[in-house]
Formats: C-alpha cells, sequence, structure tokens
C-alpha cells in the first residue's frame, strides 16, 4: 500500500507513480487542500502552519509501503518526521518508479538507483488534479505549539514548474538581473514558466529557490526546455534530463549542453532571445 501526503492540490505526479505500484494507495490531505479525492483529512486551526502537526501526524500514516510527499519546504519536515517515526530512509531525486520500486538518481543523474518499499519518498512537483473537492474521514493528529505570527509577501511569485509543459531556464549567461526580463518576455509568448540553474537562485539570489532545476533542485519533464546561457553541467543537466526536447541557445559553441540539445543555437542570448520573442 502506497500513502500520499497532500499539503495542496499539486498531487498528479504523486497519483501517477501510486498507481503503478502494486496495492491500493491512500491519500491523506493536510490543511483541507482542494482536492477531489482524500481518504482521511487533517484540518488545521486558524494560524496554525502544516508543520506543527508533522510529528503528530507520523504516528497515523502506514508505513509498509511507500510514502510520497512534495519536495516543498514543508513536505521536507513531514518527510523527516515520518521517517524518524518509523526508521525509514528519505529517497531523494526520485524520478519515477518501475517494477514496484522507486528509481532515484544517483552522482549527478549517471546512475539510477532502484529502491524498494518501504520509504519516504520525496516528489518534485505535480499539476492540480481535476474534479470537485471531496472531504476525507477527519483524523486528528498532535499539533506543536506553533503558530504564525506574521506573513511577508515576496516580490516574486511560487512556480510550479513540475506541471509546466514548456519551460525557458536561465544561467550565468545573463550579466544582470535586470536582463531576466528578456527570458521572461520569450516565457509569456511560450506560454511557459521560467526556471533557472542554481547559481541565479542560490548565488545571485535574482529568482526563488522553487525555479532552480538541479541535482538537489527541482526535477522537471517538460515537453519543451529552451536553456539559455547555461553551459549545461551535469549538477544541472540531471533535473531535466527526460525533457522530450530540448533547445540551447549559447554564444559557446563547445559547450556542454550541445551534447545534449535536440536544437541548438550558437549566438548572444541579447540577440537571440528577443528575436524568438518577436518570431512568436
Amino acid at each position: 500500500m502506497s500513502t500520499i501526503i497532500a499539503l495542496n492540490s499539486n498531487v498528479s505526479t504523486m497519483l501517477a507513480w501510486a498507481n503503478e505500484l502494486p496495492g491500493e494507495a491512500a491519500v491523506i490531505s493536510v490543511g483541507s487542500p482542494d482536492l477531489p479525492m482524500a481518504h482521511a483529512d487533517v484540518a488545521l486551526g486558524e494560524g496554525v502552519p502544516e508543520e506543527a502537526v508533522a510529528a503528530g501526524l507520523a504516528a497515523h500514516v502506514d508505513t509498509t509501503g511507500f510514502v510520497f510527499l512534495p519536495a516543498t519546504p514543508a513536505g521536507r519536515v513531514f518527510a523527516g518526521a515520518i521517517a524518524a517515526a518509523a526508521g525509514l530512509p528519505v529517497v531523494t531525486g526520485a524520478k519515477g518508479v518501475r517494477d514496484g520500486k522507486v528509481l532515484a538518481a544517483r552522482f549527478g543523474g549517471i546512475v539510477e538507483e532502484e529502491i524498494g518499499a518501504p520509504a519516504v519518498v520525496l516528489v518534485s512537483g505535480g499539476a492540480p488534479v481535476e474534479g470537485e473537492p471531496v472531504a476525507g474521514d477527519p483524523l486528528a493528529a498532535d499539533a506543536a505549539d506553533l503558530r504564525v505570527s506574521a506573513t511577508e509577501s515576496a516580490e516574486t511569485k511560487s512556480v510550479n514548474l513540475g506541471a509546466a509543459k514548456k519551460i525557458v531556464a536561465v544561467g550565468r549567461g545573463f550579466k544582470n538581473e535586470d536582463d531576466l526580463k528578456l527570458a521572461f518576455d520569450l516565457a509569456s509568448k511560450m506560454g511557459a514558466e521560467v526556471a533557472c540553474s542554481r547559481p541565479i537562485a542560490e548565488g545571485n539570489n535574482w529568482l526563488g529557490r522553487d525555479r532552480y532545476v538541479g541535482v538537489s533542485g527541482q526535477h522537471v519533464t517538460p515537453d519543451l526546455y529552451l536553456a539559455a546561457g547555461i553551459s549545461g553541467q551535469i549538477q544541472h543537466t540531471a533535473g531535466m534530463n527526460e525533457a522530450k526536447t530540448v533547445v540551447v541557445v549559447n554564444s559557446d559553441k563547445n559547450a556542454p549542453y550541445f551534447e545534449q540539445a535536440d536544437y541548438g543555437i550558437v549566438g548572444d542570448l541579447y540577440s537571440v532571445l528577443p528575436a524568438l520573442t518577436e518570431a512568436l
């Protein structure tokens, strides 16, 4: 049996993986997200963060199979609590399931590891599941004495790259933060989301970490992945190597990314991206 811990409505990937595994899948929602299915629901009091019930919920989770959680900050808290309570490993870098096991990328995506149940698995992204919301059976989980005392809005909006069909990714080829507008303009024309390599998110802090694609970031599988100003080191490409079509824009004709590209443009992104945007 597999268990899905839903912290929001973006559960399509977790459901798809659980449905490929033997046995049934149970869905536990936390905070009453708008889900079209839920076997159990943990309600949160006003001002109580999701993380407050992580340890309490761990006592109610069936850990005889796989436990799937979103690879978000809150999801990692729940994964740690459940793994610690049951003495299970936490699987990161998960790519999918095969023959009843979870596949995880290792050594920067060079090899895959097959991991059998039981285990706690962090899954990157997923789209909302369509359907009318269905309330699950109430589940009482002990909550730590935590309260949200204040909230502060970030200037950058969060993004769900796991559900994106098209992605425009940016890297260190962009000289200034304001220049990222070139990528956002192109993405708007394409109906795509904007992602980035690690230095843009964790070095320059130009974009949020939820946009970072790579070994320790998001793992995405879009229909189209356009990478601009990214050299193509394995630390990044391990997070997108299952994209269906890859387009690379780089001024260095020897950039490693061209070896993985379906289509490559050798040129200055400051000229190429506006031209692509105008052509659409």
